[in-house]
């Protein structure tokens, strides 16, 4: 067994994929998509088009496997990424908001004292979290933080601070909360502090995967959710599993929906889209085929 994949040249590349059943249309073409997105991150798109045999993908393709339908699935997964990353900001804008003002309620520095906290901020990991905001501050360029050392002195407030936390750093900041800040929070989205915090884990993981241009499709996600106990939300029971990109999305839309956060017609929009071909079909985004008459997923 090689210890690294062989290197390649684009010729190489498309005479591999003509090889294994792909119709790569024109040559010039297809050799400029390739320069263009790169033969690996396209290879996460094709994998579906592979065929199965005994559970295992095979490196020949279904027949009618086109590069434009591959194509097509990668520019449907673009748009899915950049809709999920604006919903997802909403959602962070309103925990920064929530999470600033229930904690600034106990003191206006209680991020940085560890008596206003709870028990998770006796750490070594909550040191780290200090220094990083502390970086942060120091680094920033924003108007926000001039106007705070020209008027103030001290340390910056709460509400203030956690203008400068991104969503993972948001996310420890709410586990080192107390109890009761925490319930404070996750009750404005009609859940539990276990599952908000949980949730804000998973979709910390979703929100990197479109920071940095991640396939969401066909993904599966190593952090399972804790959910509300079936039944008290029904058109989230029906929104599984939630391993699964679609499941993700569901818990996005759901808690949009709490809290009336931009439009809850985007995502569907978006997942209307997807590409129509023979062999690939919005289930292996974890969906079912009647998404959209789901309650969740229903545009208005």
């Amino acid at each position: 067994m090689p210890s690294v994949k062989q290197y390649r040249d684009y010729d190489d590349l498309i005479a591999l994929l003509v090889e294994r059943g792909m119709d790569i249309g024109g040559r010039e073409g297809a050799i400029r998509e390739l320069k263009r997105v790169s033969y690996y991150r396209l290879s996460g798109y094709w994998y579906p088009f592979r065929k199965l045999e005994n559970a295992a993908r095979q490196d020949d393709f279904y027949p009618g496997t086109t590069l434009v339908a591959v194509l097509d699935l990668y520019r449907f997964d673009q748009g899915l990424r950049s809709m999920t990353f604006a919903a997802l900001g909403n959602i962070e804008l309103a925990v920064r908001a929530s999470l600033g003002h229930a904690l600034g309620a106990l003191d206006e520095g209680a991020h940085l004292r560890r008596d206003c906290l709870g028990p998770t901020a006796q750490g070594r990991a909550y040191d780290d979290w200090v220094a990083k905001l502390g970086r942060a501050r120091d680094e920033s360029r924003e108007d926000f933080i001039e106007h705070h050392a020209r008027w103030y002195v001290g340390t910056l407030p709460v509400w203030v601070a956690v203008e400068l936390l991104d969503w993972g750093g948001l996310a420890r900041l709410y586990g080192f909360a107390t109890r009761a800040v925490q319930d404070r929070v996750a009750v404005e989205f009609n859940l539990s502090a276990p599952q908000f915090g949980s949730w804000l884990k998973a979709l910390n993981v979703v929100r990197n995967v479109c920071a940095h241009h991640g396939r969401l499709f066909n993904r599966v996600f190593a952090i399972a959710p804790k959910l509300p106990t079936p039944g008290r939300f029904p058109q989230l029971d029906e929104c599984g599993p939630f391993t699964r990109a679609f499941g993700h999305l569901s818990m996005i839309q759901f808690l949009l929906a709490q809290r009336g956060l931009g439009k809850l017609a985007l995502l569907p929009a978006v997942l209307k889209g997807f590409p129509s071909m023979p062999t690939v079909n919005i289930t292996h985004l974890g969906a079912p085929r009647n998404w959209a008459e789901l309650a969740l997923w229903k545009s208005t």
